[in-house]
């Protein structure tokens, strides 16, 4: 599957990242110039990491949900849903469907830059663009709210048994089901905590990233939110892409999660928002906000070649 899947997969974290996406245009021949565009990619990016060998670069297309059976109607990864909105008081998840993201990521912002103008230009007539956010690296790995983010990513090979879909779904082999989500952080707010209280708000501690013990987590605690098992004991994983984004007027973070089921993510994401049994949910939200959210597959780099 390592061979197959699309690198920006499995691949370590990056220095910046554009996300962006986008939906098609109802012009006469837009189908055909996306699907055109999309079998494409790989040999885009194999050319982009040559003109930029010192970059590590990687270039990620997901197809929205709901427009899978739009691009290719005769067959459909078994798992692939719309994204699980949801709503408890303050705490929100919206769904905001889009047909079409790309995540360009590298260890030079130049390389993202121009790879990110070539596929605008590569889809201009046939899909408008919905959003583009820079995401970027900030200090060492953490949110901008100071705690080091994706501490519980699988490493080494571990990533691909995680994020790739194997062979419960051959003909879709090598791909991988994203979540995505854009999220305000109300850092004023966030700010006004003493470093105790954020540290309580996450369950793990804020300079040396070390997490508490599962006794000393308040029940709201973020990683007790997201902490999952099946029935069985074992871990529900994702591999998380997530990076943070700012400027003037928003800041916040860009949150992706990869893996071959999207169960683990939609158990996640209710965990947070709605709470356990007794409805204790994720205290973090009172300080970041959902504001996008969609499900997209990535399918492997062979099956996109063959598209077209």
């Amino acid at each position: 599957m390592r061979d197959t899947c699309q690198t920006g997969v499995i691949a370590e974290a990056s220095k910046d990242a554009l996300f962006l996406t986008f939906n098609q245009t109802h012009e006469p021949g837009a189908l055909e110039v996306v699907r055109t565009a999309l079998s494409s990619m790989p040999a885009l990016q194999s050319r982009f990491r040559e003109r930029y060998p010192e970059a590590d670069l990687h270039l990620v297309v997901g197809v929205g949900s709901a427009y899978w059976d739009r691009l290719n109607p005769a067959e459909r990864p078994a798992l692939l849903r719309g994204f699980p909105a949801l709503e408890n008081g303050e705490r929100v998840a919206p769904s905001t469907p889009v047909d079409l993201l790309f995540i360009i990521r590298a260890d030079q912002y130049d390389a993202v830059f121009e790879l990110g103008q070539t596929v605008m230009e590569m889809l201009r007539d046939a899909a408008t663009l919905v959003e583009e956010v820079h995401g970027f690296r900030y200090q060492d790995m953490r949110d901008l709210t100071g705690f080091v983010d994706g501490t519980e990513n699988p490493q080494g090979d571990d990533r691909l048994a995680v994020a790739l879909v194997g062979d419960e779904d051959a003909e879709f082999a090598g791909g991988s089901y994203l979540h995505l989500q854009r999220y305000e952080h109300d850092l004023s707010a966030w700010q006004r905590l003493s470093v105790k209280q954020q540290e309580d708000t996450y369950g793990r501690t804020k300079v040396d990233n070390v997490e508490y013990a599962g006794t000393e987590k308040s029940p709201h605690a973020h990683t007790k939110r997201t902490s999952l098992k099946h029935a069985d004991g074992t871990s529900m994983e994702i591999l998380r892409h997530s990076m943070p984004y700012g400027d003037s007027q928003s800041k916040g973070l860009v949150f992706v999660s990869t893996c071959r089921t999207p169960e683990h993510f939609e158990r996640m994401l209710a965990s947070m928002v709605e709470g356990d049994e007794e409805g204790r949910a994720d205290q973090l939200l009172e300080f970041t906000r959902a504001v996008t959210g969609a499900a997209f597959f990535l399918p492997s780099s062979t099956w996109l070649a063959q598209l077209a």
